[in-house]
């Protein structure tokens, strides 16, 4: 019997276009966290959660993992999808066994993603036995008793992949990566796989750190910032008061991105209502505009357009010797210099331009920028991440920071801004399948055990394995795996054929419903919650894309009292697993978390003093590059590294595709279906295409199409999208995620850091044959 689909499934009415915003932000984003916030968390407990995120008593935004300020925080420390997390977790509604015992499986997967997250928080952990059809109640100690059995009767300890999300606390994360590898395995997929992994490849070989050498305040000492494949104003959009302030003290910012986005084009700041001198302004007028300039490469195309930039810097360096380059900072800091010189020279404008999609005046124009700034900032996010040379391409961002000694001084720097709130603090507490042999020495010493040395498996990797049928049980500490991963029917068919799936979660998401033979729930509290613990109540910590280390204590009363914090399941799994084989006191850990910070702070480098400190204010990890210039590479220098530019492969027919979010979502946590930024509203299937390939592809605006990919011999389609006209570079497209993840190929990855390249997947597009079919189908096949 073949399953049902993994996919999300084909919307009931078509979305509709209208007018985008013309400035991100403002009023609208008032009223619409106003309404989202009170909708479903309620007057009191809405107000009282808003008034708590991202403060220094309070509890960290669930969202992203941009820094808040180390002091003097706004009362209202949070943008419009920080608010919408933050609802979301303090929402009434509640997911229980009634609900369960109402809806089947086969019922919930032909519900939308939208419908999923709005059901509620889950209350009481959840069984899918083999063969059934409905979730029903488990205790916690059979539920646990389960997942030990399973472990241990398995072949081999890499037979089980352990993975872990963004949201994942340090203290969280420290707890699972110690039992997982005193089972006997480094299979530690995460959430960094899918997204930043390719900055850490790039900035480990070329700065010998695999995180950005940035602060918050280096922003208001910049004169130039360059946002790349980064759109601040849905992702991360406290950026903009950044950006903003920036600005106002003279920087010059770039956007380069295929897509225009009016979060980096034209601000409104929601602060600004609470100004009796700025609210009416604020109101009446168009907003602060951002970027200077714009630049559009093609999909793929920024490899090309960086080498321009340098190129053009180079020219004027011929003109003028010595009056760009920073020759004492190269000779003294770094190596391959020459090499890279080379490198540009021998680059063909033709070629760059061509390959980059964006004219040589504009290039150069933008490099003569970079040649006069004395403080440059380069940003960026997915747009960069997930393309085939992604780790080459931020590696040439290196090159340009360091031809003019941007690292290590004030206003300048290097700035990945990752995503959810805790994915670089889960990196740094061990959450990797490859750390380093010292890093194991330092934990196996605390710990009095030996850790496996053998490299695991990454999130790609893992779901290979479990197609093959070689990893037998999958463990999911948070996230929405189904949702996140590529090639949904591929990663769904993996799932499938695993024995037993568990997810800790704190909401119904897809990844509940494509499942091993038996599949478990586990729900856990939310980061708004109180954690309260025999020895008292708790604080946990996350480290936000700076490397900056924050408290945060949750104040509302938990949705449910059977709701086990994320440490407390960790240490309750590990004793059930290990038993004797253990020597942890995984109890007392997780009956006060200080004794957990205590461990980190001996195991650690850079936790010294860990709770003495973080009672005190956040506090800053070590950075070699930013603090003393310092680079822990095997040259024991900041290292130029080349790379060619490579031509885009596509035939007559093809275009290239990216996957990006809508401004109702964050990563695949779908809030509403509507995107007002890029003018769409109630839905979320629609292409986004230049309005000479519509009409050259025979098409039309409004139009459905069925999309398709060949990846490896292998069709993969995604069905009935509305085609959207939009200001896109001829030849590519863009569509949302996770509903196009379908034609992501598992074997489509950027070299180096095995990342899905979620930003370049070559597709076809068909008129649909009857845009209502595949929904009739799916319908059919719920009620069926």
């Amino acid at each position: 019997m073949t399953p049902p689909s993994a996919q999300t499934p084909p919307e009931a009415a078509a979305p509709t276009l209208r007018r985008p915003s013309t400035a991100a932000a403002g009023l609208t984003a008032v009223i619409k966290t106003t309404s989202h916030t009170l909708g479903l968390a309620g007057v009191v407990a809405g107000t009282r959660a808003l008034l708590k995120v991202n403060q220094l008593d309070g509890f960290d935004c669930q969202s992203c993992a941009w820094p808040s300020p180390d002091a003097d925080r706004h009362v209202f420390e949070f943008c419009e999808n920080g608010a919408k997390a933050v609802a979301d977790e303090a929402m009434t509604q509640r997911v229980d066994r009634a609900f369960f015992a109402r809806h089947s499986v086969t019922d919930l997967l032909g519900r939308s993603d939208y419908w999923l997250n709005a059901q509620g928080r889950l209350t009481e952990p959840m069984v899918l036995r083999p063969g059934a059809t409905h979730y029903e109640p488990i205790s916690w100690d059979d539920a646990l008793a389960e997942v030990a059995k399973t472990l241990r009767a398995l072949p081999s300890p890499d037979a089980a992949a352990f993975y872990t999300s963004g949201r994942t606390s340090n203290e969280a994360a420290f707890l699972y990566q110690l039992f997982v590898r005193q089972f006997g395995t480094n299979n530690l997929p995460d959430c960094s796989n899918m997204c930043h992994e390719s900055s850490g490849a790039a900035l480990s070989a070329s700065i010998g750190i695999g995180k950005g050498t940035v602060t918050l305040d280096d922003f208001a000492r910049a004169d130039l910032i360059l946002v790349i494949g980064q759109n601040p104003g849905t992702n991360h959009p406290r950026m903009l008061t950044t950006l903003t302030e920036a600005k106002q003290r003279g920087a010059t910012i770039v956007s380069i991105n295929p897509l225009p986005e009016i979060g980096i084009e034209r601000f409104k700041n929601p602060q600004d209502f609470l100004h009796p001198l700025k609210a009416l302004p604020t109101l009446l007028g168009s907003g602060v505009a951002l970027s200077d300039h714009w630049l559009q490469p093609r999909i793929g195309g920024d490899l090309a357009l960086v080498k321009g930039l340098m190129k053009a810097m180079l020219a004027l360096e011929d003109a003028a010797p010595g009056t760009v380059f920073d020759h004492a900072f190269v000779q003294e800091h770094t190596h391959g210099f020459e090499a890279l010189v080379t490198d540009l020279r021998a680059a063909n404008w033709d070629e760059i331009v061509a390959v980059s999609g964006v004219p040589r005046a504009q290039i150069e124009t933008v490099g003569a920028l970079a040649a006069r700034s004395k403080a440059t900032i380069c940003c960026w996010a997915m747009g960069l991440t997930q393309q085939p040379q992604a780790v080459a391409t931020i590696q040439q961002l290196a090159n340009l920071q360091l031809l003019r000694g941007n690292i290590g001084r004030p206003g300048a720097g290097l700035c990945p801004v990752r995503g959810h709130s805790n994915v670089q603090g889960d990196r740094t507490m061990g959450i990797f399948e490859r750390m380093p042999g010292w890093w194991l020495d330092r934990l196996d010493r605390e710990f009095g055990f030996t850790s496996p040395r053998h490299h695991g498996v990454d999130t790609v990797d893992a779901i290979r394995a479990m197609q093959r049928g070689d990893i037998r049980v999958f463990f999911a500490l948070g996230g929405n795996f189904l949702s996140a991963t590529p090639d949904t029917e591929f990663t769904a068919g993996a799932l499938r054929r695993c024995e037993l799936t568990v997810q800790v979660s704190t909401k119904l998401n897809r990844a509940h419903l494509v499942t091993g033979r038996t599949a478990l729930i586990l729900p856990c509290l939310g980061r708004s919650e109180r954690d309260v613990q025999p020895g008292g109540e708790q604080f946990v910590t996350v480290e936000d894309s700076m490397g900056i280390i924050n408290s945060s204590r949750g104040h509302a009363d938990p949705a449910s009292p059977a709701l086990l914090s994320e440490p407390r399941i960790v240490a309750r799994l590990a004793a059930a697993v290990l038993a004797d084989r253990t020597t942890v006191p995984w109890a007392e850990l997780a009956d006060d978390y200080d004794r957990i910070r205590d461990r980190i702070a001996r195991v650690v480098p850079g936790f010294e003093d860990f709770n003495a400190r973080i009672r005190r204010n956040v506090f800053y990890l070590p950075n070699a590059p930013r603090d003393a210039r310092e680079w822990r590479t095997a040259t024991k220098k900041a290292n130029f590294i080349t790379a060619p530019i490579r031509p885009h492969a596509v035939r007559d027919g093809e275009f290239i595709m990216m996957t990006i979010r809508t401004h109702d979502q964050f990563n695949t946590t779908v809030y509403g279906l509507d995107d007002r930024y890029r003018g769409v509203f109630g839905g979320r299937r629609v292409v986004f295409m230049h309005e000479e390939d519509i009409a050259a592809a025979g098409l039309m605006a409004g139009q459905f199409v069925d999309l398709r990919n060949q990846h490896g011999g292998r069709e993969r389609v995604a069905e009935h999208f509305m085609v959207a006209p939009y200001r896109i570079p001829r030849g590519c497209v863009a569509t949302y995620f996770p509903e196009a993840n379908v034609l992501v190929p598992i074997d489509s990855t950027a070299e180096v850091s095995n990342t899905p390249t979620s930003k370049y997947v070559v597709v076809t597009l068909a008129p649909s044959a009857d845009p209502q079919a595949a929904l009739r189908s799916r319908t059919a096949e719920r009620l069926g």
